[in-house]
């Protein structure tokens, strides 16, 4: 008889101690595999929205400041000495050594313009590049196709009783509003978007850029550096990375991850320790049976192949199984970790792989103690039970 169907055959017969083998090990590599998973889908949408977050670094002009104070009351202050960035500068971001890194450069010219007897902040965007940017803009009506049109504002548009097809005049010239953006609770509320070429024509800027903001923070991008060659390609701009809210949902995300490593090896010394006891009490109810495969000419390993390729069989059964289970409760978990709808757990191969490879490695590794014990027993002390 072999040795792969003697096991197959103790397995069987002890149907209430493997039920209960397999189920703790079950659990463990389901707890595992569910926070495991967890933990890979919160970081993947985490680099989803960085990718979607906006302006990461922001070029501005460097201006001198005067502060004004009169017997310790502060009057504000004036800027001075204001040099704006020219198309030409703005073209050597192309230049920097990590410009793969960069997904979008969005210049823009700003300006003060008057409407109806009211100031409004007038902007002028590249529009795709400033869509592709704020992914978030819910717009009534359309984007602008042309230069005269533009694009509203949800505070600017209450305030000038604005809307989709109405017409503006600025400077003389006509403007068609194209649309209307949702409120955002940003500073984009308040401002009329239109081209850059028609900013810089009403504003007088032609061929001037009075902002740039450029979208390249993702998890693995060297912010830092890219901050620094672009400073490097325009030495006349301050450039600035904004990092506080995504180093916030790292840290947050790595903490999780230290946790989930945590909670890992408890379960994990949990289920040696189950498996262990339960093959220890297994070698103590089978001594007769071990000391008729002794006598029968069975080897000491032959004796521990048996025990091993049982706990193997179990364990293979409890990893797949586990790694089902805790894809299931990862599913389930997920909305009360993530902010917001998170996106869809996802089949990760190799973590099938890992959970069936951990509870093999975790039977196997608790089960040496017991077949040493086993093959360990004479002969004749195996034989005594049955007489």
């Amino acid at each position: 008889m072999k040795l792969r169907n003697i096991a197959l055959s103790n397995i069987k017969r002890r149907k209430a101690k493997i039920s209960f083998l397999l189920a703790g090990l079950m659990v463990g590599v389901a707890t595992v595999v569910a926070l495991v998973t967890i933990t890979i889908t919160l970081n993947q949408d985490i680099e989803e929205k960085l990718d979607r977050f906006g302006a990461n670094i922001v070029i501005s002009p460097r201006t001198e400041g005067l502060s004004l104070a009169y017997g310790g009351i502060s009057l504000g202050g004036v800027s001075y000495n204001v040099k704006e960035i020219s198309s030409e500068e703005v073209a050597r971001i192309d230049r920097i050594k990590n410009r793969k890194n960069i997904k979008v450069i969005a210049p823009k010219t700003l300006g003060v313009v008057a409407i109806s007897s009211k100031s409004v902040l007038l902007a002028g965007i590249d529009v795709p590049r400033e869509l592709e940017m704020k992914q978030w803009w819910q717009i009534e009506g359309r984007a602008p196709e042309t230069d005269s049109e533009v694009l509203a504002g949800k505070v600017v548009a209450e305030s000038l009783g604005l809307s989709p097809g109405s017409s503006i005049a600025i400077k003389g010239r006509e403007l068609k509003v194209s649309g209307v953006i949702g409120a955002t609770g940003s500073q984009d509320d308040e401002i009329l978007f239109t081209s850059i070429a028609t900013a810089q024509s009403l504003l007088g800027k032609e061929g001037l850029y009075s902002l740039v903001e450029v979208s390249a923070l993702c998890r693995d991008c060297p912010v830092d550096e890219i901050v620094a060659q672009i400073s490097a390609q325009i030495p006349g701009a301050r450039v600035s990375a904004v990092q506080q809210v995504v180093k916030s949902k790292m840290q947050a995300l790595d903490h999780l991850v230290k946790l989930t490593m945590g909670i890992s090896a408890v379960v994990l010394f949990i289920g040696v320790l189950i498996v262990m006891v339960t093959m220890m009490g297994s070698i103590k109810e089978r001594t007769r049976e071990i000391g008729i495969f002794r006598a029968i000419g069975f080897r000491q390993g032959h004796i521990m192949k048996i025990i091993l390729l049982e706990a193997v069989i179990v364990s293979f059964a409890a990893g797949v199984l586990g790694w089902i289970f805790g894809i299931g409760v990862a599913k389930v978990s997920l909305p009360l970790f993530a902010e917001g709808e998170a996106g869809a757990v996802a089949l990760n191969l190799s973590l099938a792989v890992g959970a069936v490879l951990m509870a093999v490695l975790t039977g196997l590794l608790s089960s040496i103690y017991p077949a040493m014990k086993a093959v360990r027993m004479a002969p004749n002390e195996a034989l005594r039970i049955l007489y």
